[in-house]
């Protein structure tokens, strides 16, 4: 008899998960229709729903699929729904524990399962990627001969983990994170639902915004935090699980945070001034309520790059080049690993000499060109290589830098109107002082000084 690690799931489906089950399990679906989010892999008709043998011809489907998404969104839910609706033997595997030999004996079972009672057994192995090359290699014959049906869960991106064989030979549905009404919906179901809390206590809307921003997008840790703070005020034998009970069950404080409101522009709003004033520690310190809140990466991008310019400026060329790189991270990395970026662009920002000029330098202009003070554009600097031209004096008396000493040359560029404005009056602070003297040597050529 094979040991009790080959018989993750009970043999008959149709039990219910025993009471001392946690919350997540016992609030796992039964059927598709019960899955939370992913509607998009959901449709009729789709792959997922010919596996499980609805539409016509019953089950149909590749022998293995590849499941690609972040923590929490369904992978081994979605494993666990496909072997109850085929009725398959179902195995579960980490890769994280298991080798060559546990993968061998399963399919040595199922072989035997397969050949002498008919039966059919879906392997589901989680983590895939941490699995080696070899180790992955021991499954192809298993799944090219149909041996099992391979359900393999990732994290990472499966073009760089799993080997070329075993993904060919498979259909790759990636999942995506909940949102948060798709969080919303499961929860209220589990508070409800007679499989989770029955209606034994109820959540209040604040405690409720908390919980989903400590979920972070992913339905056992959503499931994981009810079920602690459900069990705090029952407890305590409270009617519901306050915001008090729920930050004392996770130990997690709730950010007092409106992403909508006040708190948001606030929050933001000292951020930024941290920033301009050097405060680096401060600075770090409302960058992480706005981390810890669930505040959209792509929002604090935005404002690290506008501070780059606005309150640096060329007094340090290469911070917006940082809070590039920055927003660049987040779009490809996504939390929780792109707060280092923005904690990196945060404290290069802070730390960066400062100046103002560059912003109040297109202010200024711009004040004058709503002033009117925009008059034509000399002659000789009008476009010249369309025909006749030349006869309009376009182009007439320019001279090209390039062939002056210094690639400097004595014209005027400006309009009348504000010819000798100056605009930008660079400060003498980091690198922006260096410019200064440049400038002052330009203008003066410029002039013809």
């Amino acid at each position: 008899m094979e040991p009790d690690l080959f018989t993750a799931a009970a043999e008959e489906r149709n039990e219910r998960e025993p009471a001392s089950s946690p919350l997540a399990v016992r609030m796992r679906p039964r059927v598709l229709d019960e899955v939370v989010g992913q509607q998009h892999l959901l449709k009729p008709g789709s792959p997922l729903r010919r596996l499980v043998g609805e539409g016509s011809g019953g089950p149909a489907g590749p022998a293995s699929v590849i499941l690609w998404g972040p923590p929490g969104t369904g992978k081994t839910t979605l494993a666990h729904v496909v072997s109850r609706a085929t009725q398959r033997r179902f195995v579960e595997l980490s890769a994280i524990t298991a080798g060559v030999k546990e993968v061998r004996t399963v399919i040595e079972t199922a072989k035997r399962e397969s050949g002498g009672y008919g039966r059919e057994t879906l392997l589901f192995l989680d983590e895939i990627h941490r699995f080696s090359k070899a180790q992955q290699d021991s499954l192809l014959p298993a799944v090219e001969n149909r041996w099992v049906t391979l359900i393999a869960a990732t994290t990472e991106n499966p073009y760089f983990s799993i080997i070329s064989p075993l993904l060919s030979r498979s259909l790759l549905l990636t999942l995506e994170a909940l949102t948060e009404d798709d969080l919303r919906g499961l929860l209220h179901r589990a508070l409800d639902d007679e499989r989770g809390l029955g209606g034994a206590v109820a959540l209040p809307e604040e405690t409720e915004a908390h919980l989903l921003r400590i979920a972070g997008g992913d339905a056992r840790r959503a499931l994981t935090a009810l079920e602690a703070g459900a069990g705090s005020a029952i407890a305590k034998g409270e009617p519901r699980i306050s915001l008090e009970t729920l930050e004392e069950a996770v130990d997690r404080a709730a950010v007092k945070y409106d992403r909508d409101g006040d708190q948001h522009y606030d929050v933001a709003s000292a951020l930024i001034k941290s920033i301009r004033g050097s405060d680096v520690d401060a600075a770090l310190h409302y960058l992480a309520r706005m981390i810890e809140a669930g505040e959209d990466p792509r929002f604090i991008a935005r404002r690290l790059m506008i501070s780059a310019s606005e309150d640096i400026g060329m007094a340090d060329p290469t911070a917006l080049q940082t809070a590039v790189a920055a927003a660049q991270a987040v779009a490809l990395i996504g939390f929780p690993e792109a707060r280092i970026a923005l904690s990196q662009a945060t404290i290069a920002l802070a730390l960066a000499p400062k100046s103002n000029a560059a912003y109040l330098a297109i202010d200024a202009a711009l004040a004058d060109v709503r002033k009117g003070l925009a008059g034509p554009v000399p002659p000789h600097l009008r476009d010249s290589h369309y025909k006749g031209a030349s006869k309009l004096g376009h182009g007439q008396g320019y001279q090209y830098p390039h062939d002056l000493p210094g690639a400097i040359a004595a014209q005027q560029y400006a309009p009348d109107e504000v010819h000798g404005k100056r605009y930008y009056e660079p400060t003498r602070y980091g690198a922006e002082a260096r410019y200064a003297d440049v400038l002052d040597r330009v203008r003066g050529r410029l002039s013809g000084e």
